[in-house]
C-alpha cells in the first residue's frame, strides 16, 4: 500500500475512570503497561506498521496529556498531535482529527482507538488494507465489524446487512443480534476527508469546522505544512466551549446512508475494565488471579492487584482488589461497569 494516499489518526482522550486507581486522570488507561508489555498508545501505533509511516500518524488527546504522548511516541512529529481543550467525546475528536490529518490530496483517513487489544496484528492489517481500498474506491465511511465470540453487552453492534447501528444491548437482545449476525462496533472507522466532511456538513454541522484546521505557514520536512489550533473564525478553545458532548455513532454514523462494513475476526478486545485481568492473567486453584503481594485464603475468583500495600483476603468471592501508592479499589466485579459512579460524587 502507498503511505502517501493514508492517513492514521489515534483517539487517546482517556479519562482513566475504568481502570482507576491504576490509571488516572493524568495517566489514564491508554499508557498501562498491563496487558502485553507495552503500553496500549504504543501497541495501538505499531500494529499499523506497513500501512502507514510515522509522519502520516496523528494523535488527538486531551490538551494535558500532549506532552506524554510525544514522550510516548517519539517518532511521531510533534506537530501531529494536538490537544483537545476539553472532553467533548468521540464527535469533536473525529472532526479534529480529519482537520489535522487532511490534505490538499484528499487523503483516506481511518480513525484507531488508543486503548484496544488487537492478537492477530498482521489480520488486523489485511483487514485495514481492504478497507483502505474500499474507501478510495468510494464516496463512503467504511467501519469495522468484530466477528463476536460471545453476546457482549459492553459493546455497540452493527448489523453488516442494514449497515445500522445499535447501542449497547441487554442480555437477552445481545444473543439476539449474535444469531442475527450482527457484527461488535470497534469505533474504528475510515474514509477520505471530503466524504468525512461532508458526513459532518449533512449530520453534524456544529463539528464541521472543526475539519478544517488552519496551517500556521510553518513548513515541515516532508514539504507539507504544520497544524495550528486555530479555526477559521476563532480559537480552539472558544469552539469547543460552545460544542455538544456527543460521540461519533450518534452524530454521524447512525444517521449517514454511505456505510460499508467489512468485518474483521484478528483478537479485538476492547479491555474495558479490570473484567480483563481474567482474560490475560493466569488464575490460581480457586480461580484467583494475584499480580504483586497478595495473600489469598479460602478465596474464590478475585482479582488481586497490589502495586503498593500487600493485600490479603480471607473467606470471600468475585472482588476485585487494587492497592496503589495512594489509593485502595474494593469492588464486586459484577459492578465493574459502574466504575464511572465512584467519581460522579
Amino acid at each position: 500500500m502507498s503511505t502517501s494516499t493514508f492517513k492514521a489518526v489515534i483517539l487517546a482522550g482517556g479519562s482513566g475512570e475504568r481502570f482507576w486507581p491504576l490509571s488516572t486522570p493524568e495517566r489514564p488507561k491508554q499508557f498501562l503497561r498491563v496487558f502485553g508489555g507495552a503500553s496500549l498508545i504504543r501497541q495501538a501505533v505499531s500494529r499499523l506498521d506497513g500501512l502507514v509511516s510515522p509522519k502520516d500518524v496523528f494523535v488527538v488527546t486531551a490538551k494535558n496529556l500532549v506532552a506524554a504522548t510525544r514522550r510516548e511516541l517519539p517518532e511521531i512529529p510533534k506537530c501531529n498531535i494536538l490537544g483537545e481543550p476539553m472532553r467533548r467525546d468521540t464527535g469533536a475528536a473525529v472532526a479534529l482529527g480529519v482537520g489535522l490529518a487532511a490534505s490538499d490530496a484528499d487523503p483516506v483517513i481511518g480513525f484507531f482507538s488508543s486503548d484496544q487489544m488487537v492478537a492477530n496484528p498482521k489480520a488486523f492489517r489485511k483487514v485495514v488494507s481492504k478497507a483502505v481500498a474500499i474507501a478510495r474506491r468510494k464516496q463512503v465511511i467504511v467501519t469495522l465489524g468484530i466477528k463476536p465470540t460471545y453476546p457482549a453487552t459492553c459493546f455497540g453492534y452493527i448489523s453488516p446487512k442494514t449497515r445500522t447501528f445499535v447501542e449497547k444491548p441487554d442480555a437477552k437482545t445481545a444473543k439476539k443480534y449474535v444469531k442475527a449476525g450482527y457484527l461488535w462496533n470497534a469505533g474504528m472507522f475510515i474514509a477520505r476527508a471530503s466524504t468525512f466532511r461532508g458526513a459532518f456538513a449533512a449530520h453534524a454541522p456544529e463539528l464541521e469546522r472543526l475539519t478544517r484546521l488552519e496551517t500556521d505557514g510553518t513548513n515541515r520536512t516532508d514539504g507539507t505544512r504544520s497544524r495550528s489550533t486555530a479555526i477559521a473564525g476563532g480559537s480552539l478553545a472558544k469552539l469547543y466551549s460552545a460544542l455538544p458532548k456527543i460521540s461519533f455513532d450518534y452524530a454521524v454514523m447512525e444517521k449517514s446512508k454511505n456505510v460499508e462494513v467489512v468485518p474483521g475476526d484478528f483478537g479485538w478486545d476492547d479491555v474495558g475494565s479490570f473484567a480483563a485481568f481474567d482474560k490475560y492473567f493466569p488464575h490460581d486453584s480457586r480461580g484467583n488471579v494475584r499480580e504483586g503481594p497478595c495473600t489469598v485464603v479460602e478465596a474464590d475468583g478475585n482479582i488481586c492487584v497490589a502495586r503498593s500495600a500487600r493485600i490479603s483476603l480471607l473467606g470471600v468471592k468475585n472482588l476485585v482488589v487494587v492497592t496503589t501508592p495512594d489509593s485502595v479499589l474494593v469492588a464486586d466485579k459484577s459492578r465493574l461497569t459502574d466504575m464511572k459512579k465512584l467519581f460522579a460524587r
